[in-house]
């Protein structure tokens, strides 16, 4: 499909980007858990693993979109389902941010672990419907999302590292 092959650069660019940061995810979460903090699994579970699902919705949403697909529909019918599936685990994220007693949230992390991700997996789960319709816009959003997803990342996994080395280092040594 000639729409699809104009967005190859973008998805080969985006997916490696994603794939290299979930490594680099796993590098970082092993060195922190030589002293994990008190009540890190709660926390892990509310801020860590989310992190790690975003970049590797990223990673398939590329390889999906790399695939040579004859027609939109099958494609769509794939980010769909993983914008419904990112919606439904934006809000179980949601319910383990409110519940875990590690760390009290602020607005920033409520609008980057919660809030945020659920806009882009929506946005998945939308563009899907307009997809037959309105091929070109659907596939702006669709990179839209995946960027977001992948900034988001980003922007969290930095959080997680500077919490950890700022005040939790600095709470160990006091």
């Amino acid at each position: 499909m000639s729409e699809l092959s104009e967005w190859d650069s973008f998805y080969v660019i985006v997916g490696s980007a994603a794939g290299a940061l979930v490594g680099l995810q796993f590098v970082v979460m092993t060195l922190i858990a030589e002293r994990p903090p008190v009540r890190s699994p709660e926390a892990g579970s509310a801020f860590a693993t989310p992190t790690v699902l975003h970049f590797s919705s990223v990673l398939l949403l590329s390889a999906v979109l790399r695939a040579p697909w004859r027609d939109i529909s099958p494609v769509a019918t794939l980010w769909g389902l993983l914008g419904l599936a990112g919606t439904t685990y934006s809000v179980l994220v949601a319910w383990r941010v409110r519940r875990q007693t590690v760390y009290r949230p602020v607005l920033e992390d409520w609008s980057f672990h919660v809030l945020l991700p659920l806009v882009a997996y929506a946005t998945l789960a939308l563009t899907a419907l307009a997809a037959p319709l309105h091929v070109r816009g659907a596939l702006f959003g669709v990179g839209a999302a995946a960027l977001l997803l992948l900034f988001i990342g980003i922007h969290n996994a930095w959080d997680t590292v500077s919490y950890y080395v700022f005040v939790q280092r600095k709470d160990d040594k006091e």
